[in-house]
């Protein structure tokens, strides 16, 4: 298992999760909803500011990389969502230089919904903090799966191309 944080991004249409592990990679914890840039809002050059705040949550914490949930739909087929989650993670990458894995992350948001629904919390009062619960989920997915792999987890983004590769 690598050591260092990892910094979990949930990218929503409105709001974006953010959560982050500890030092050793063995826990996710949230730390924040950030307010998404909308597409018309989005500068021609430099980082948009949703991009600025979680670079800076990146820098705060010395992160070894983002791990941006890839959501498909349930066959694993792509959506409209998952182009716009890999152009973000894409956004990163350029504006950070760290490297930035994409995690399957269907049914993190569900799982999240119902985790708070079972703690009494409802839907509309929880949509900022469904978001981190869901980065959280995605985020510890990831540790999980390299803890069992011993295998960095998802699609590494290749700077060179804009790719992703295993």
């Amino acid at each position: 298992m690598r050591s260092g944080v990892r910094v979990g991004v949930d990218v929503g249409r409105a709001r974006i999760g953010v959560a982050r592990t500890d030092l050793h990679g063995m826990l996710a914890t949230p730390i924040e909803t950030v307010p998404r840039t909308a597409p018309g809002e989005v500068p021609e050059t430099g980082p948009s500011p949703d991009v600025v705040r979680i670079l800076d949550i990146a820098d705060e914490l010395d992160a070894l990389e983002f791990v941006v949930g890839l959501p498909l739909s349930m066959s694993g087929s792509e959506t409209a969502s998952t182009q716009d989650a890999r152009d973000f993670a894409a956004r990163l990458l350029a504006a950070s230089g760290r490297p930035v894995r994409m995690i399957d992350e269907r049914l993190s948001t569900v799982s999240a919904q119902a985790a708070l629904h079972r703690n009494g919390r409802n839907t509309k009062s929880s949509r900022p903090v469904i978001d981190q619960v869901a980065a959280v989920i995605l985020l510890q997915h990831a540790l999980d799966s390299e803890r069992a792999t011993d295998r960095p987890p998802g699609i590494l983004l290749d700077p060179s191309q804009g790719k992703g590769s295993d």
